[in-house]
């Protein structure tokens, strides 16, 4: 397990806290399994069995339905992606739309769902992606096994951004970070979990490049954080540098 802090995926919005020594942002548990007996709620409060729910590859977003923030452009890609991937959405994959705020009702997530179902093509089938709740204890056990971390501040709450895909088993085979993404990532993600193949993420660096501006409600590249980067790059460069002079240095001396 990688320990991944994605401080430029931070996000505002209201929500129960978990305890403070939970870091924000995402801790990877590839290979692990997300609880099958967690009973949460679909639109209409009916109780589903998550282990139940997940009998084909799987794309789960942890959001909540008040946000204003990224929660919205999170889901908005998802829905524009989902269509374009050349897979059939509820035959070789679904979504899965899970609020960790448990203010957010059945009723709610109906009219999340009804928003987004229109903006989709009516090919989509509408069971193809569920928008659920659940009380605190039940969503925090999701978010801890899939290595969600946010906290409070205040009413509001920071949180990363971040796509989890399982598999028909409820393994967790791979993250997507950010509120963007390509058809191809997509379907490759669906693709590995298909096979229950769990494949580390390869692109979550460049997310350290950015920060959320709180106050602005925005993200921005963080020129602090690039100088350090670059900083320490330059350092271990140099010291490469020097240790392969003073061996070279030591072989001609040898001679």
């Amino acid at each position: 397990m990688k320990q991944v802090t994605l401080l430029l995926l931070l996000n505002l919005g209201s929500a129960r806290a978990q305890p403070a020594s939970v870091p924000v942002g995402v801790t990877e548990h590839l290979g692990s399994s997300v609880p099958g007996d967690l009973v949460l709620r679909d639109e209409r409060g009916a109780a589903l069995r998550l282990g139940e729910v997940l009998d084909k590859p799987t794309v789960l977003a942890l959001v909540y339905y008040r946000c204003a923030g990224i929660c919205s452009p999170l889901l908005n890609s998802l829905a524009t992606v989902a269509e374009r991937t050349g897979l059939r959405a509820g035959r070789d994959f679904q979504l899965l739309a899970v609020s960790f705020d448990d203010r957010d009702t059945p009723p709610l997530a109906e009219a999340k769902k009804r928003n987004y179902l229109a903006g989709l093509s009516p090919a989509f089938p509408p069971d193809a992606w569920r928008f659920l709740t659940r009380d605190a204890a039940t969503t925090k056990r999701l978010a801890v096994a899939v290595g969600f971390g946010f906290r409070r501040e205040g009413e509001d709450f920071i949180h990363p951004a971040v796509l989890t895909v399982l598999s028909p088993q409820g393994k967790i085979t791979r993250y997507l970070y950010g509120v963007s993404f390509l058809p191809f990532d997509l379907k490759m993600a669906i693709a590995e979990a298909s096979e229950g193949r769990a494949v580390p993420t390869a692109n979550r660096v460049l997310q350290l490049c950015y920060r959320y501006d709180a106050a602005g409600r925005r993200y921005q590249l963080d020129v602090t954080r690039l100088a350090g980067i670059a900083t320490v790059a330059a350092l271990v460069l140099f010291g490469a540098v020097t240790a392969l002079r003073g061996r070279r240095k030591g072989m001609v001396e040898a001679r």
